[in-house]
């Protein structure tokens, strides 16, 4: 072949001036993706000095796939079970900072004459930080074990996901070129339907078909079929009426869920890489030096708000989500930039032709801007807090720390409060699922029969008999047994409860109705209503049996029982504590003592929540439990407790990964002691708490003081709250005996 395809010319020059850039910026230190972003200037049409790139469509294209790799990478390390997971800090801290950049990106556009498409995507590009800048800036700077890291974390899982939900919602309003709330809640209720039908869908069927294909999935074949599934989504997302980008990060997100999750992630990366790569440096091919100039100003105006204005407001959000200021600072001052997905929002509004030209240069100034500002702003954070701590007067400071302290105590959840979240996720699930099987079987399956009565029966029939274990499920299924067994006690809550029956009767009823009008005119639809309703009654014990042997197999692909993280829950770490993971060498002083000879807690001032051993996990091990090589001990502790105790063990390194629950009966739960409890008066140690408990005390709040992680020897005083973390069930018996004196 004496001709070289253009695009392979292209690919060279820009794989090649990449290489450079990249290989500069590693050398100084700098995030890679500024190397790509200066490789696309250099070889783009606006500078001279390097050959410029001839097929701009094909490498269009090539970024195109490159942002299917990175959102399918996104969701890959995403997963909707760590969106469960995330608490109501990593929520409320998100949303804030979502809602008031937004508004402040919106306003800023406003106020500089903009056309209100110009504005409102200005807002939604300022909204989202970059996961892959952040989490590359924690792993430089060793960071990513610190507590405010996990907040920072847990608010890139929930912006991640508004991302998304923001993308469809800008879309809508492109198309429509109006703020019509009928159309928009329409576009926010059908991404909803889909996400919850592709979710359920997803992880029915994913793990149990990579559970069986296990022995025939090498790397090669694991990839290919990844991919394939990757695309599929991408089309079926497409067809929807969504972005193909939502459907690459939501098959990215369903993967995650298999036990195969962090395989496919390792195989993918490579690819992941080559064309993020190719995407980035088509970002910077688009900057225009002569256009930045000119708007220099807006460059500034835009950075300021992500430099001092969203770590503001993430601060604000943190702190009203009961986090303490230390941690509030550092997690605002981490996610002062964007990324990837302000690219993806800021490249929607050129597809669309509904923002002007210097908006995505704009979006790309800005984000170079402070991806190179980030590591200092982390840097910074710590010795920043320190300056406002000191400044702050004394009853702020304790005002913040009564109220951080309010917020994380451990409430009960009333029998209702149990009873209506479980009755709202049941009916919003199961109605979801059937209208999808009505719908999409009158869409697709019914064309398939002939327009005659007999037919039109078979046809409902069948798909009847398909929608029937969750039409039983909607109308009968019990919806947490506990909590309406003690509502069920109280002769006035039982009127209501009687009527959410009902509710849910009538709802399927309803379902049963507009199916069937769909297929018959509504006299004979009726008739049809009379006569399923009483085939169902007969076939129901065989619908309910079947429609458990469904739900255990759900249950069992949610739980993950293959791919389950044993990292314990955060959730059991109060105030400025948090979780890590130690792993234990060869050449440790203690091997094969025991944790009352080792002295942690009095050493390093940590306690051990859990004892991971091969396939065996030791919860809340006793004072006479010994430590080994190759165990892995999960520790509660503070930041500079883990730090002291890694320092200890500089040769090994603490791996804090995603949060997953421990034992069901393994809780953090707090009292106070009464001035007639056994306690009063004696030591940790001879109160004999862990033997009674399986716990171990956490914590203590005397005279609005914390003492985290106390020694062993403390004696314990009328009044003090008390923080444990053991067995719910023996410590309820401890809190009641307590009351009682």
């Amino acid at each position: 072949m004496n001709h070289v395809p253009h695009i392979i010319q292209d690919l060279t020059l820009i794989l090649g001036v990449a290489a450079i850039t990249t290989l500069l910026f590693r050398f100084l230190k700098q995030p890679l993706v500024l190397g790509y972003l200066m490789a696309g200037i250099l070889v783009g049409p606006h500078f001279d000095l390097f050959p410029t790139v001839s097929e701009l469509k094909g490498i269009q294209t090539w970024a195109e796939i490159g942002v299917l790799f990175l959102l399918f990478g996104l969701g890959l390390e995403f997963s909707f079970r760590k969106l469960f997971k995330v608490g109501k800090t990593a929520i409320i801290t998100a949303l804030f900072g979502i809602a008031f950049t937004f508004f402040f990106g919106y306003l800023f556009g406003t106020f500089l004459g903009w056309k209100p498409m110009d504005a409102l995507f200005m807002g939604g590009i300022l909204s989202i930080a970059s996961t892959t800048i952040i989490i590359r800036a924690f792993d430089e700077s060793g960071e990513k074990n610190q507590l405010f890291a996990s907040v920072v974390m847990g608010v890139l899982v929930v912006e991640d996901l508004v991302a998304v939900v923001l993308m469809v919602i800008l879309s809508t309003i492109s198309v429509s070129r109006n703020f019509e709330g009928s159309e928009m809640m329409f576009s926010i209720f059908k991404l909803i339907f889909f996400l919850i039908l592709w979710v359920i869908t997803g992880v029915f069927f994913l793990p149990g078909l990579f559970r069986r294909l296990k022995r025939f999935l090498s790397d090669e074949t694991l990839l290919i079929v990844s991919l394939a599934l990757c695309f599929l989504m991408v089309i079926l997302a497409t067809k929807a009426g969504f972005s193909s980008a939502l459907g690459a990060f939501i098959m990215g997100s369903l993967l995650a869920e298999t036990n195969s999750g962090h395989r496919i992630e390792h195989l993918i990366q490579p690819l992941k890489d080559l064309f993020g790569a190719i995407f980035f440096v088509s970002v910077g091919m688009l900057i225009d030096p002569a256009m930045i100039a000119e708007h220099l100003w807006v460059i500034v105006g835009a950075s300021l708000i992500l430099i001092i204005g969203k770590p503001l407001f993430i601060t604000t959000g943190a702190l009203v989500s009961g986090q303490t200021l230390k941690v509030s600072m550092r997690s605002g001052m981490s996610l002062s930039q964007i990324g990837e997905f302000s690219f993806i929002i800021a490249s929607l509004g050129l597809t669309l032709n509904v923002t002007s030209d210097f908006l995505y240069p704009v979006a790309v100034a800005v984000s170079a801007f402070t991806t190179f500002t980030t590591p200092y702003m982390i840097r910074f954070s710590k010795p920043f807090y320190g300056i406002v701590d000191r400044g702050m007067p004394s009853s702020w400071r304790s005002a913040l720390e009564k109220y951080s302290l309010s917020l994380q105590r451990v409430p009960e959840t009333s029998a209702w409060k149990r009873y209506l979240r479980a009755y709202v996720k049941n009916i919003v699930i199961y109605s979801v699922i059937i209208l999808a099987f009505f719908l999409l079987s009158v869409r697709f399956l019914f064309p398939k029969f002939h327009y005659d009565s007999f037919s039109a029966i078979l046809f409902c029939s069948i798909v009847l008999l398909a929608a029937s274990p969750f039409l039983w499920a909607l109308a009968f299924k019990r919806t947490d047994k506990t909590a309406y067994s003690e509502l069920w006690l109280k002769p006035s809550q039982r009127g209501l409860l009687v009527v959410m029956q009902l509710f849910r009767l009538l709802l399927m009823l309803f379902f049963m109705g507009f199916f069937f009008n769909l297929v018959f005119t509504p006299l004979v639809a009726l008739m049809v209503i009379v006569v399923s309703i009483f085939v169902l009654f007969l076939l129901r014990f065989r619908i309910r049996d079947f429609y458990s042997r469904i739900e255990q197999r759900f249950i069992s692909n949610w739980s993950g029982q293959e791919n389950r993280s044993k990292e314990p829950d955060q959730n059991l770490a109060p105030w400025d504590t948090h979780m890590a993971v130690v792993q234990i060498g060869p050449n440790l002083p203690f091997l094969g003592k025991s944790l009352e000879e080792i002295r942690l807690r009095e050493e390093f001032g940590i306690n051990i929540a859990m004892i991971e051993r091969g396939n065996v996990n030791l919860y809340i091990p006793t004072r006479h439990e010994k430590i080994f090589p190759g165990d892995q001990l999960h520790i509660i502790g503070t930041d500079e407790q883990l730090e002291k105790f890694r320092n200890f063990l500089n040769e090994f390194e603490i791996a804090t990964g995603p949060w997953a629950n421990l034992e069901k009966n393994i809780q953090l739960r707090h009292f106070t002691l009464t001035p007639n409890s056994s306690l009063v008066g004696k030591s940790i140690r001879a109160s004999g708490l862990r033997e009674r408990t399986s716990g171990i005390i956490v914590g203590i709040v005397r005279n609005e003081v914390r003492i985290l992680n106390p020694s062993s020897d403390v004696v314990f005083e009328e009044g003090d709250e008390l923080w444990l973390v053991g067995d719910d069930k023996r410590i309820k018996v401890l809190i009641r005996e307590n009351e009682g004196g």
